[in-house]
C-alpha cells in the first residue's frame, strides 16, 4: 500500500521537464505532466495538501548523465516519491546498447529503493504512427520497455504505461515536433500517473488500435514531412553532429523542494 506522498521529485529529460508546454505566467518555462501530477497530488488521497515538489529534469539529457547528476540530488532531497523517466534520448541513437541502458536504469532504481523512496517509472512511447524517421526506433523502444517492466516488478515500482495509453496517440496530443507532447498530452499522462499511484491500475483503455487519422493527399503529406524535417529534424541532427544538446548550459527549472501552489 502506497504511503501518503508529502514530497515528490521528478528527474529525467524533456519529457519530465514538459518541453513545448509553455507556462503562461513565466516566459521560457514549461508545465509538463510531472508539474500537473504534483498539483493533482495536493487533492489526492495518495498525496497531501502540504505537498512539496522539485523538478530536476533537463531537456536533451542522456540516461548516464541523468543518473550521475540528478539521482544524487534526488537522494539528497529525501523525497517520498521520485519519478524516473529516462532513456528515450538514448533510444533515438542507432548504436544505443539497450541492455546496458537497462542495467544503468536498474542501478538507479536500486539506489532509490534502498533509500526507502517510492519510484514511479514510465515506459517509452509507441512510435508506430510517427514519421518514418522516428518509427524506425520502435523495435529498440519495445525491447527497452520490456526491460523496464521487469525492473518495475523486481523492485516494486509504479509504472506509467504510455505505450498502451492509446488515446495519447491522437494528433492533438502531440506538439508540432512530433516528439514532445502538447498540453492535452501532458494532462493525459498526469492523469494516468495519478491513477497508477492511487490504485495501482492504469486508466481503462480498450484494444491496441491507434486512434484513426484522416487520409490526406500525397502532396499534403510530402509538404508536411518536408516542413517537419526542415524545422525539427535537421536542427536535431545538427546538434548531434556538433556534439551539442538542447539542454546544454541549462539547470533544473525547480531544483529545490517547493510547496505546490495549484493553478487557478
Amino acid at each position: 500500500m502506497l504511503d501518503t506522498i508529502t514530497t515528490y521529485v521528478a528527474i529525467g529529460d524533456s519529457f519530465s521537464e514538459g518541453l513545448m508546454d509553455h507556462d503562461p505566467e513565466q516566459e521560457n518555462r514549461y508545465i509538463g505532466w510531472a508539474d500537473r501530477l504534483a498539483e493533482m497530488l495536493v487533492d489526492s488521497p495518495a498525496g497531501s495538501p502540504d505537498l512539496s515538489y522539485a523538478n530536476l529534469a533537463i531537456r536533451g539529457r542522456l540516461l548516464e548523465r541523468i543518473i550521475d547528476e540528478q539521482v544524487p540530488k534526488a537522494l539528497a532531497l529525501k523525497p517520498d516519491l521520485v519519478s524516473l523517466c529516462a532513456g528515450g534520448n538514448d533510444c533515438l541513437r542507432p548504436k544505443a546498447d539497450i541492455d546496458d541502458l537497462a542495467n544503468q536504469f536498474e542501478r538507479a532504481v536500486v539506489a532509490l529503493r534502498e533509500a526507502g523512496i517510492e519510484v514511479l517509472m514510465c515506459n517509452g512511447f509507441d512510435t508506430e504512427i510517427s514519421t518514418p524517421l522516428i518509427r524506425a526506433v520502435r523495435p529498440r523502444v519495445g525491447i527497452y520497455n520490456t526491460h523496464l517492466w521487469s525492473i518495475a516488478q523486481r523492485h516494486g515500482c509504479h509504472m506509467i504505461d504510455v505505450w498502451g495509453l492509446r488515446p495519447l496517440y491522437a494528433k492533438d496530443m502531440w506538439a508540432d515536433d512530433r516528439i514532445h507532447l502538447s498540453p492535452k498530452g501532458h494532462d493525459l499522462v498526469a492523469r494516468q500517473a495519478l491513477a497508477t499511484l492511487e490504485s495501482g491500475h492504469s486508466l481503462p483503455v480498450k484494444g491496441f488500435a491507434m486512434p484513426a487519422r484522416p487520409t490526406r493527399p500525397i502532396r499534403d503529406v510530402m509538404s508536411e514531412e518536408s516542413k517537419w524535417a526542415r524545422e525539427h529534424f535537421a536542427p536535431w541532427i545538427g546538434r548531434r553532429l556538433r556534439g551539442h544538446s538542447s539542454g546544454d548550459k541549462l539547470g533544473a527549472k525547480l531544483p529545490d523542494l517547493t510547496r505546490v501552489r495549484k493553478s487557478e
